[in-house]
C-alpha cells in the first residue's frame, strides 16, 4: 500500500487541536476519519496546499456519520 500526505481543512473543534497534516494510507478522493463514535468525511476539490516545500494536496470536511451498531 502507498501513503502520502494531505491537509485536513474544517471539520469539528475535536480534530483542530491536531496538526491539520496527515500522512494517509493511499488517499482517493474521499477520506474519513474516526472520531468519537462516528467518522469525519473529508474530499478532494482540487485544492493543493505548499507545505514545508512539498505540494499536498487539501481535503475538506464534508460530513459526519455515527457508526453502525
Amino acid at each position: 500500500m502507498t501513503s502520502a500526505k494531505i491537509v485536513l481543512s474544517g471539520g469539528p473543534e475535536r480534530l483542530s487541536g491536531r496538526s491539520p497534516v496527515r500522512t494517509m494510507v493511499a488517499p482517493e478522493e474521499k477520506v474519513k476519519i474516526l472520531s468519537g463514535a462516528g467518522y469525519e468525511h473529508f474530499v478532494h476539490n482540487g485544492e493543493f496546499l505548499t507545505v514545508d516545500g512539498e505540494n499536498l494536496p487539501v481535503f475538506q470536511w464534508s460530513e459526519r456519520t455515527k457508526i453502525a451498531e
